[in-house]
């Protein structure tokens, strides 16, 4: 019985210890937390390092890629409303297999989509046959009937014998004005020129090599100036100046003997009064007989040109018709 009291005295000190001990360690931890708040307020930690909260990101909704235009193209689609003026290479809006580049061998070129090369090239998809058509559709209602009279070549060559050549150029620089723009040519052919011998023969020395003899084509080229309009009245200006100077007989000219002239001709030359003696010895009538035109241009042609095979057969050739020699 004595057991039984000293274990149930035991059991109840221990309960009131632990008791006491448990309302101990609330009460340090309620001070605990009550030191903690009053630190709290008189004393902030600054922190430098801030804490990023996630945030939801935004879901982008893509919108569907829609098929290449050419695949919805008809057959019959209006090509100048899809390629109406000049611009780069899209090949959405080309419904052609277009291939280019280089390619390692056996293998086919890189096709039209993502191609560079066929978008550093210039292209001309805007100037198709129908798109010229209804170009020139556009404009027909601007322009004038062909004049009568000018339907051949010969005709307006006839009419227009002068051919005037300029260029224009399309170019990227400061200034509008390309600096081989202002040159202007003009083209005439000397037969259209009414000459007699002495103005030709002026003429032709006051031009100097502007004159082809094989083409009989003069050239005038112009650039001295700055503006082309004023190039064209200069050239004009030098055909005009010597056509007129060429019909000018300076004082001088008059006086000129065999030994001055500058080309051989026959009938100025001893040449025509020895043919013509040889023609007319022993002549009983009283009319002389004279060289043919056709010797005197042998003749000329042998002295002026020199001694070649051509001009000396030539020369051959008159001299036994002259005197009826056959051979």
């Amino acid at each position: 019985m004595a057991a039984n009291l000293t274990r149930l005295l035991e059991h109840n000190i221990r309960s009131s210890s632990a008791a006491t001990a448990q309302r101990g360690v609330r009460l340090f931890s309620s001070q605990q937390q009550q030191q903690d708040a009053i630190d709290d307020e008189e004393f902030r930690v600054l922190n430098l390092r801030t804490i990023k909260q996630q945030a939801r990101r935004r879901e982008i909704k893509k919108e569907a890629v829609q098929p290449p235009r050419t695949s919805r193209m008809a057959v019959d689609q209006d090509w100048t409303a899809v390629w109406s003026g000049p611009r780069s290479f899209h090949p959405a809006s080309v419904p052609l297999p277009l291939r280019q580049g280089y390619t390692e061998r056996g293998a086919a070129p890189p096709s039209k989509y993502a191609n560079a090369e066929l978008m550093k090239i210039p292209n001309f998809l805007h100037l198709t046959p129908p798109a010229i058509r209804q170009q020139c559709e556009a404009i027909k209602k601007f322009c004038t009937p062909w004049p009568k009279g000018l339907e051949t070549e010969a005709k307006w060559k006839r009419h227009f014998p002068i051919e005037v050549i300029s260029t224009d150029y399309c170019h990227s620089l400061p200034t509008i004005r390309h600096p081989d723009a202002r040159r202007v040519t003009i083209r005439l052919k000397l037969s259209d020129l009414h000459f007699d011998a002495h103005a030709k023969d002026k003429f032709l020395r006051l031009v100097g090599d502007r004159y082809n003899p094989e083409t009989d084509v003069l050239t005038f080229m112009t650039d001295r100036c700055p503006t082309r309009k004023q190039n064209y009245d200069y050239a004009l200006y030098l055909l005009t100046a010597c056509y007129h100077e060429s019909f000018v007989t300076e004082p001088w000219e008059d006086t000129k003997a065999e030994a001055d002239m500058e080309v051989y001709l026959f009938e100025r030359n001893q040449a025509k009064q020895s043919a013509e003696a040889i023609l007319n010895w022993n002549a009983t009538t009283e009319e002389k007989i004279t060289p043919s035109a056709s010797y005197a241009q042998s003749v000329e042609q042998l002295i002026n040109e020199g001694e070649n095979e051509y001009n000396i057969a030539k020369y051959k050739e008159e001299v036994l018709k002259m005197l009826k020699i056959a051979v």
